[in-house]
């Protein structure tokens, strides 16, 4: 008896070491796929299609060379003064900027295991450009840590689920409907004139300096708010200032690599990320509620802006048979998180990408007076009398040439997004290159944006004459201006931020003239979109024939 009792223990504790054994030789297996055989696969691939890169070392890939040429360049971001240096540019991602010249503008790179193709090649980004395929998606390593802002909304989602969301949103910013909501920003516009009139009043009623970037956000947070989700930004402020602070804390540059990401461990700076998680999601609940008993009490009939369309279409979408998003969303707290996350990103995307545009514009007119002559005379011939709703009339925007081939100049300069990444969710084929399942592909908008190669000799002036004949005649290879991204996910909301920003800089610069402040430095930081690291303090003038108006 006692012997088979032995027996039997031993054969258990035999068959406990073999699972464990087992365990461990899975474990061990994964690591050293995960580790080594995918990225050495990804860069053979590559390698046998004429594309190489920098030597990775095992486990840190080319990290090590990333940390020290990033260090080096670091003090190149201090502030150069009022000089409108081009210098910034040398700090902004110096590896990528080195690798090109030593590599090719096409080239292979890793961070850690993560194997990423940087794409320099106009031809290439053209083949990105025509790509439909769900397949190219966003990098999921890089938007993981920015979950507590953007949820899994457009643009963190991939798939049939970012498809679902840009079926919904695209349609609410085509032009026809972009018209139903120009009221919107002339409003708040001219709330923003009226207050810089008040504080050059102040100021002794001819000249005052104006830290722009801050109410250039409040002013299309308000636009976005009304446009979009019928309120004003008195109710939606906490919203922005919410965001505005998570933006702060996810802005680094570490997140864009996706290592030293220790989000799941309770430190002081995740305790903050997920407190203003928190409230953000219960502001827009509030919001949410209060729109539905809204409805209850009165009916949707005259509600149509984005808010309510958002809330009709993941009610239909729950009622729905089938899988996917259409599954999930029959439970209620992925319908109200779908909500939540989508509100989140146009709060996001709509309001900071447009007030980057116009602060950039406005700085580069304050260096470059002579083309705010042009541009006010050409608005003046435009828009005689600048009479109410005088922007309804669609027609209107086509005379304003001149001013769009400023936009189009301040979006090449200053591109609001400084990168462009996707992610090879399967193996893929971009013309005659074939892609490997798992590679990161980057874009460096600014480098693009620059190249003397694609627009010249004068690629870093400001000279938006280049732009006459559009884009097309613009640069050599026109695939290569990428202010709004590119391919299937190209920014939903380019013809709202253009038509934003036109609007905006009309008024505001038929209101005012605008010179440099000497307190003004020029240092363009990545802060999840190109901002002035120390704010744009620009000198505001009203001009002449508007102050007699007042004082009348």
């Amino acid at each position: 008896m006692e012997i088979g009792e032995d027996a039997w223990q031993w054969q258990t504790k035999e068959m406990v070491w073999s699972a464990v054994a087992i365990a461990m030789s899975c474990l061990v297996l994964t690591i050293w796929e995960v580790l080594w055989w995918k990225p050495q696969r990804i860069r053979s691939a590559f390698k046998k299609q004429g594309i190489d890169g920098p030597i990775p070392s095992f486990l840190s890939g080319n990290l090590s060379e990333v940390q020290r040429m990033q260090s080096q360049y670091s003090k190149l971001t201090s502030p150069t003064s009022t000089s409108f240096s081009d210098q910034w540019f040398c700090s902004l991602f110096p590896y990528l900027q080195q690798w090109r010249k030593q590599y090719g503008p096409t080239y292979l790179y890793s961070i850690g295991n993560r194997l990423h193709l940087y794409v320099g090649d106009p031809e290439t980004i053209k083949e990105l450009n025509l790509t439909r395929s769900l397949d190219l998606g966003k990098p999921s390593y890089l938007t993981k840590p920015l979950k507590p802002m953007l949820g899994d909304g457009i643009i963190r989602a991939n798939g049939q689920h970012w498809s679902f969301q840009r079926n919904l949103i695209a349609p609410q910013f085509f032009l026809s409907k972009i018209q139903k909501m120009v009221d919107y920003m002339e409003e708040s516009t001219k709330e923003i004139i009226r207050k810089w009139e008040r504080i050059i009043i102040e100021n002794g009623g001819k000249v005052a300096e104006i830290v722009i970037d801050d109410d250039l956000k409040a002013l299309t947070a308000d636009v976005i708010s009304k446009a979009s989700f019928s309120s004003s930004y008195a109710q939606g402020n906490q919203i922005f200032s919410k965001l505005a602070a998570l933006q702060a804390v996810l802005a680094k540059p570490n997140l864009l690599f996706g290592f030293l990401n220790l989000r799941f461990f309770p430190t002081k700076e995740n305790r903050e990320i997920w407190r203003l998680e928190q409230e953000v999601e219960k502001l827009i609940l509030k919001v949410v509620s209060d729109r539905k008993l809204e409805n209850q009490r009165y009916g949707n009939e005259n509600q149509k802006d984005l808010l309510q369309l958002i809330i009709d279409s993941s009610a239909n979408a729950k009622n729905q048979s089938g899988s996917g998003i259409m599954k999930k969303l029959r439970h209620k707290h992925e319908t109200k998180k779908l909500i939540v996350d989508m509100c989140k990103n146009i709060y996001f995307a709509g309001s900071e990408s447009t007030a980057v545009l116009v602060t950039w514009t406005l700085v580069l007119l304050a260096f470059h007076p002579e083309w705010q002559d042009r541009l006010r005379s050409e608005i003046s011939n435009t828009f005689s009398d600048m009479s109410p709703h005088c922007f309804r009339d669609a027609d209107n925007f086509r005379k304003l040439k001149q001013l769009t081939m400023v936009i189009q100049e301040s979006l090449r300069l200053y591109s609001p997004g400084i990168t462009t990444s996707r992610e090879a969710l399967e193996e893929m084929k971009l013309g005659e290159l074939v892609v490997p399942k798992g590679t990161n592909i980057w874009i460096l908008t600014p480098a693009m944006h620059r190249d003397k190669e694609i627009w010249g000799e004068d690629a870093s002036e400001f000279k938006p004459e280049r732009f006459e004949g559009g884009v097309s005649e613009a640069c050599k290879y026109p695939q290569a201006y990428l202010p709004f991204g590119l391919g299937s996910r190209i920014c939903a909301g380019q013809h709202f931020a253009l038509t934003e920003a036109k609007i905006v800089l009309s008024l505001l610069l038929s209101s005012f003239s605008f010179s440099i402040s000497p307190n003004y430095r020029h240092c363009p930081s990545y802060r999840m979109v190109l901002v002035p690291k120390y704010g744009a303090p620009v000198l505001v003038t009203k001009l002449e024939d508007e102050i007699l108006q007042i004082k009348q």
